[in-house]
């Protein structure tokens, strides 16, 4: 092997169930599991009921014309949600709410604001800033590549630093609105200090993507992350089949990203939203379970002749990424088990070639700079038996060498 980036200790502590310090992750009031189950539904018994319902509604009679307006006038003026029954399902609704108040639970935070994707989630935070003159942007490459393509292509009037992490002091301006990361980083893994990051970050909030760490591997607020940004169509939802964004946050933030909500349309659907809170109850056994796989697989693929390179994060985590010596479309094409496609977090295997997919929209230069090669493959390690995987890639690469 020409090199490998591979942490023996992330993965022990990945299959222990610890961070990545050797200490057991830091959990809420209550055990991060028990919060995970119960977050959302403490209100199901005296209601007579054990699952959460789903309220489908669209609108919402009210005979009090007068108070409904005052409602109104109120979440104009503040963002604050609205006391008493709902009004329209663009400001609110029960259902999606139960899911924002066990995923702020899980992540330490006052609040969260859930919105139709990822994407819309993180325009939402940069429509926020933008409102308030803050167009300026400081990022740290890799991020997901949608979120690195929003931000250099100033889609929402902003403008974008792109720096190295021991650089984001020196390039806040007075139009700073908000410094962005993402760590572990998507597709590379690499990893952050947040904290040091944050400290840089003075009085600019930091947003911190955590969609690959989860709140059961890291709560980045504890390291001074003011936003924290999830794709809850990866691990939160984890079955593949709902797609959703999230952002936790204080309270005074929330109120904000609720009022662009409103605005601008991105609502979830609160059939989506049932499925994340029914997501959440199992993510820790997944994320643990997945991880123990993942941390096994990075072992076994350090250790192979056709493999150049692996990135596994000392965190630990579900994810894997590795550089091949040989064609990594000829993996792509080989796989059977595995699922030769974008997304993550779901329970099964999903593989990808960040160079041609996720991350194509990223200007090749820029890609190559931030360590995304055209030879590095992406694995989204689910809770299918390790060694069924293990057979399923050690296939896909083809010949050992002198074989």
């Amino acid at each position: 092997m020409d090199s490998v980036v591979y942490d023996t200790q992330g993965a022990q502590d990945a299959q222990d169930g610890l961070s990545g310090s050797g200490q057991i992750v830091a959990a809420p009031a209550r055990a991060l599991a028990t919060e995970a189950v119960h977050a959302g539904r403490e209100d199901l018994a005296a209601l007579g009921l054990h699952a959460a319902p789903i309220d489908l509604s669209t609108t919402y009679p009210s005979y009090d014309s007068r108070g409904e307006a005052a409602r109104i006038d109120a979440f104009a003026a503040d963002g604050a949600e609205p006391e008493g029954p709902p009004v329209y399902a663009r400001l609110g609704n029960p259902t999606v709410a139960r899911f924002e108040t066990a995923l702020a639970r899980l992540e330490g935070t006052e609040s969260a604001v859930a919105f139709a994707s990822g994407m819309a989630a993180l325009s939402a935070v940069l429509l926020v800033r933008n409102a308030m003159g803050l167009r300026h942007v400081v990022a740290v490459r890799p991020l997901y590549g949608c979120s690195d393509h929003l931000l250099t292509a100033g889609l929402l009037g902003t403008e974008v630093t792109w720096v190295d992490p021991a650089g984001i002091a020196d390039a806040l301006r007075p139009d700073t609105g908000l410094v962005m990361v993402e760590s572990p980083a998507n597709p590379t893994l690499a990893e952050l200090d947040l904290r040091a990051v944050a400290h840089a970050c003075g009085t600019v909030p930091l947003l911190a993507d955590n969609t690959f760490a989860t709140p059961v591997l890291q709560r980045p607020v504890e390291q001074g992350a003011r936003l924290v940004l999830h794709s809850a169509t990866k691990y939160l939802g984890g079955h593949g089949d709902v797609m959703a964004g999230v952002v936790a946050c204080d309270e005074e933030f929330a109120r904000k990203l609720r009022q662009v909500r409103f605005a601008t349309g991105g609502v979830l659907h609160p059939l989506a939203g049932y499925l994340l809170l029914r997501g959440l109850s199992t993510l820790p056994v997944r994320v643990r379970a997945a991880s123990a796989n993942a941390a096994e697989l990075a072992r076994r693929l350090a250790g192979d002749p056709r493999v150049a390179r692996v990135h596994y994060p000392r965190i630990g985590g579900a994810m894997i990424a590795f550089e091949v010596h040989g064609d990594p479309h000829g993996v792509i094409a080989g796989v059977r088990l595995i699922t030769p496609a974008v997304s993550l977090g779901s329970v099964d295997s999903l593989i990808q070639h960040p160079a041609s997919i996720s991350h194509r929209i990223v200007p090749t230069a820029d890609r190559h700079d931030s360590g995304v090669s055209d030879r590095l493959l992406r694995m989204s390690v689910g809770l299918e038996d390790v060694d069924d995987l293990w057979s399923d890639l050690d296939s896909a690469l083809g010949s050992r060498a002198g074989e």
